[in-house]
């Protein structure tokens, strides 16, 4: 076994690039339920979210090739070995969330949906303290940020709830049902972030972490899709419409993967009770995706209209007062304890430990494998071959909004991955 030092080495700060990485995801992850209004056109929740995943499987084997190469990726895995169950915990986990969603965006629209599930940061705060230390040994005004901050959440939380109610969305007398699914999603996936802060106190990266995270997830919603769709009578493997709602099913479970990755890493240079708070920015996005492309907001009265707008300024005030508490070194001293511990536990390389989750870690680059250029290849020719069969969907799109959106969606998604390469190499 590696026996770690004793003596605390300080912790690089990465408070920026976490940032970063924290509002690119907000914008990505906010794009990316917006296809699952497709279940509007009479794909059950299930069958929205496996095909979701199957994209989500698609992108978190590809990007990951893209980046690093499996070679680098494998030796990742090999090193952590314990960290693999972990990881597929967490995709069934994400699974099971992501299924909430769906039928919660059916019940009360995405625009209202959003803001409820977004209290999945006030979940990871919890754990964050209790399992972790995070905030242990934090300044007061940090302490205060925080506290404050996820107090607004939940305020902000009860104000779209209510608005919920008593406005006329896609479905009233589903709304309670709606909220519920909503507030379950929260749960889990503030949960999830578990696995996610101990694999990277681990020394474990994203890239690596996602590609094990993903064989939880296509697993579970296929178990979801047989116990409770239908079976293997199930209208997603037999309808004959389903090939043409696939290529945008997959796109968001692709844009999803990438707003995903963007929040590991907030996760790991931020820690849960920051890097949460701040990737839930998306429900700004997701707002504007709802009522700017699918017209959610139209035909709302102007008390209904008030509480979406006062409930989502006061929810963002509360997640950026959250992440600008920038951790002391009395916080990082703690968080090198939380380091030491996982060293000693599983034998780890403490310095190997401390650069991967300082983002200074210098691997060799591995050279790539004919395979690498394989995957990539099949990923592209899913896409090309789905896109060929794809119909625009029959529902009511406002498409210079399309294009303005996607247009914020590529030059964030530059930003982030050339901050990333610039200060971390990805590592």
């Amino acid at each position: 076994m590696t026996t770690t030092p004793k003596a605390q080495t300080p912790i690089r700060s990465v408070h920026g690039i976490g940032v970063l990485c924290g509002l690119a995801a907000g914008v990505w992850l906010g794009a990316a339920e917006a296809p699952t209004k497709l279940v509007n056109s009479g794909l059950s929740p299930f069958a929205i979210s496996l095909c979701m995943v199957a994209g989500v499987f698609t992108a978190r084997w590809s990007i990951p090739t893209l980046l690093k190469g499996t070679r680098s990726v494998f030796a990742d895995l090999a090193r952590n070995k314990h960290l693999i169950p972990v990881a597929i915990l967490a995709g069934m986990l994400w699974a099971v969330a992501n299924t909430l969603t769906v039928f919660a965006i059916r019940d009360v629209g995405l625009s209202i949906a959003f803001p409820l599930w977004n209290t999945n940061s006030l979940v990871g705060i919890f754990w964050g303290r209790v399992l972790f230390g995070e905030l242990k040994g934090a300044s007061r005004k940090n302490v205060a940020k925080v506290v404050l901050g996820a107090l607004a959440i939940v305020v902000a939380a009860i104000l779209l709830g209510f608005s919920t109610i008593h406005a006329s969305g896609p479905h009233p007398g589903r709304a309670l049902g709606g909220i519920l699914a909503a507030a379950g999603a929260s749960l889990l996936w503030g949960t999830m972030y578990i696995p996610y802060r101990k694999a990277y106190i681990s020394g474990m990266n994203p890239l690596s972490f996602i590609t094990v995270f993903t064989v939880g997830e296509l697993g579970t919603v296929f178990a979801l899709v047989l116990a409770l769709d239908g079976g293997t009578r199930a209208a997603v493997f037999h309808s004959p419409e389903i090939g043409h709602m696939l290529f945008w099913l997959f796109l968001g479970g692709f844009v999803w993967v990438i707003g995903d990755l963007f929040q590991q890493f907030a996760t790991k240079y931020l820690g849960i009770g920051r890097g949460i708070p701040l990737s839930n920015t998306n429900q700004i996005w997701g707002l504007a995706w709802g009522a700017l492309v699918f017209g959610e907001l139209a035909t709302a009265d102007a008390a209904h209209r008030l509480l979406v707008i006062v409930g989502s300024v006061v929810m963002i005030a509360g997640a950026l007062a959250v992440s600008t508490a920038v951790a002391t070194e009395r916080e990082d001293a703690s968080t090198n304890d939380s380091l030491l511990r996982e060293c000693d536990r599983y034998g780890l390389d403490y310095g190997r430990v401390l650069r991967a989750y300082s983002g200074t870690a210098t691997e060799m680059a591995e050279r790539r494998e004919w395979w690498d250029y394989v995957i990539l290849a099949c990923a592209v020719g899913v896409f090309v071959w789905l896109g060929m069969k794809a119909r625009v969907p029959a529902l009511g799109m406002n498409l210079l909004w399309v294009g303005m959106l996607a247009a914020v969606l590529v030059v964030t998604a530059a930003v982030g991955v050339w901050g990333l390469w610039k200060a971390t190499r990805f590592s």
